[in-house]
């Protein structure tokens, strides 16, 4: 890729936020995680968006220890996520919280066991439209090197812990470096046309953008990946990319100026699965804050619910990154003319 990030005066707190992102590299003190002075445009202050005052998850979810990378399932009973709790098998592993309705308190969460995590890293879990298909990061053996997507398959859409040995995505997609942060999008239509995206990233601090691939119903690559050049700035850093199902609307994390913090999700849409994405726009509060740390979102499949990543100085923590949600009636895109072939069935 070949370009490093022109780094910002705020550094050390950015390190600081990435290493405890990334689950790597050597443990932060909080202290590092300080407040930045930021002086928000109106225009970034008029991005304020429909969403309602997040709530924390609470700590049946979330605990003393960091829960990030959430994923909603397509009926929104199921929350994967990943966490370095204690009880799993690696530094990181994922999780699974249910519910027994869409109002009813979350469960205490599951680890989903030796076939879907190992001894290294997994994460950033993100399920098919259809619920069949578990795509996820791992930097466990076998892979391309660094850490690569996998993708797992489970027959009963209703069984979290019926998932099959993962596959790795290949050299197609995966590389020598890391790859992590998966979202699917389904084809439409007669075309069967499906797309990962996901993150490509060298080191914490350099080379970290948003990528998409073709990919089979399966999730075999077709074709190399290419970056996402819309969605990346070419100075900061991009990540965490999570697509609601109809494919017109992208969420991501952005370290760019124009945000609330260090670290702010960001938001582009377009009106046509076949257009290009619109110039991102930070999401605004009351989901982004001055506190430096809203990352990794995670949308519903409707887009109407929104799980995203705080730091421990976000008031009402329980641990050193919580999961928290939004909700909205209102989706960005309302004002589109849609293009009927956008609402065909999936195939």
């Amino acid at each position: 890729m070949g370009r490093s990030m022109r780094a910002p005066m705020h550094t050390l707190s950015l390190l600081a936020q990435m290493t405890l992102l990334l689950g790597c590299g050597p443990d932060v003190p909080d202290t590092l995680l300080t407040p930045r002075n930021t002086l928000v445009s109106a225009d970034a202050t008029a991005q304020s968006s429909a969403w309602s005052e997040p709530v924390n998850l609470g700590p049946v979810v979330n605990s003393p220890f960091r829960e990030t990378g959430a994923e909603l399932s397509p009926d929104e009973l199921s929350l994967y996520f990943n966490s370095d709790r204690p009880g799993g098998l690696g530094g990181f592993d994922i999780w699974v919280s249910r519910r027994a309705c869409r109002d009813c308190p979350w469960e205490a969460p599951v680890n989903l066991g030796p076939t879907i995590n190992s001894l290294q890293t997994d994460g950033t879990p993100a399920l098919s439209r259809d619920g069949h298909l578990l795509f996820f990061s791992s930097s466990r053996d076998g892979g391309q090197g660094g850490e690569d997507i996998w993708v797992s398959r489970r027959t009963h859409t209703d069984d979290d812990l019926g998932w099959e040995p993962p596959v790795n995505l290949g050299p197609g997609l995966n590389t020598p470096i890391n790859e992590t942060s998966p979202a699917f999008l389904a084809g439409r239509g007669v075309s069967g046309h499906h797309t990962l995206y996901f993150v490509r990233w060298a080191t914490a601090l350099t080379d970290f953008d948003i990528y998409q691939a073709s990919v089979t119903r399966n999730g075999e690559s077709l074709e190399p990946a290419v970056a996402v050049t819309e969605l990346n700035h070419p100075s900061f850093l991009d990540g965490d990319p999570t697509i609601r199902a109809d494919g017109r609307e992208l969420l991501f994390w952005s370290t760019r100026p124009g945000g609330e913090g260090d670290l702010d999700i960001w938001v582009a849409t377009r009106c046509s699965v076949r257009d290009p994405w619109s110039t991102p726009q930070p999401l605004g509060p009351p989901v982004n804050t001055s506190f430096g740390g809203e990352f990794v979102p995670a949308l519903s499949h409707d887009g109407r619910t929104l799980v995203f990543t705080g730091n421990v100085l976000r008031g009402g923590s329980f641990g050193r990154q919580d999961l928290w949600m939004s909700t909205r009636t209102r989706l960005a895109d309302d004002e589109c003319d849609h293009d009927p072939r956008d609402d065909e069935v999936v195939r």
